[in-house]
C-alpha cells in the first residue's frame, strides 16, 4: 500500500503563490505517476498536473491548459515527495487539491489512480 499526505494549502491573495506537497510512504515501484487534481464544491474533480518517471525515461510532466505557465510540478526523490508550485493564483483556482498515484505511465483518467490523499484546501481571495 502507498499512503499519500498533502500539505501546503491555505489562504492567499490573488497574484500570490503557494507550494503544495504530496508526501508518499509505503511500498512503491520504480515506475510511478503522481497527479494533482482539484475539486470545486458542486463540480466534478478535474485534472491539474502530473509527473511520471522510471529508470529509463526520467521525469515527464503534464499540465491542464488552465494552469500552464503558472503551475510547476516537480519531485524530490530523497524525500519521496511531489510538489506543486502555484504562482499567479487566481480566484478560480480556489478548490480542494488532491494528489493521487498510480503505477506505470501517465493518464488523466482518474479511475486509474489507485492511491489518493485526503486533500488540502486552497483559497484565493480577490
Amino acid at each position: 500500500q502507498v499512503q499519500l499526505v498533502e500539505s501546503g494549502g491555505g489562504l492567499v491573495q490573488a497574484g500570490g503563490s503557494l507550494r503544495l506537497s504530496c508526501a508518499a510512504s509505503g511500498r512503491t515501484s520504480s515506475r510511478y505517476t503522481v497527479g494533482w487534481f482539484h475539486q470545486v464544491p458542486g463540480t466534478e474533480r478535474e485534472f491539474v498536473a502530473a509527473i511520471t518517471w522510471n529508470g529509463w525515461t526520467g521525469d515527464i510532466t503534464y499540465y491542464a491548459d488552465s494552469v500552464k505557465g503558472r503551475f510547476t510540478i516537480s519531485r524530490e526523490s530523497a524525500k519521496n515527495t511531489v510538489y506543486l508550485r502555484m504562482n499567479s493564483l487566481k480566484p478560480e483556482d480556489t478548490a480542494v487539491y488532491y494528489c493521487a498515484a498510480k503505477s506505470g505511465p501517465y493518464t488523466d483518467r482518474q479511475y486509474e489512480y489507485l492511491y489518493w490523499g485526503q486533500g488540502t484546501q486552497v483559497t484565493v481571495s480577490s
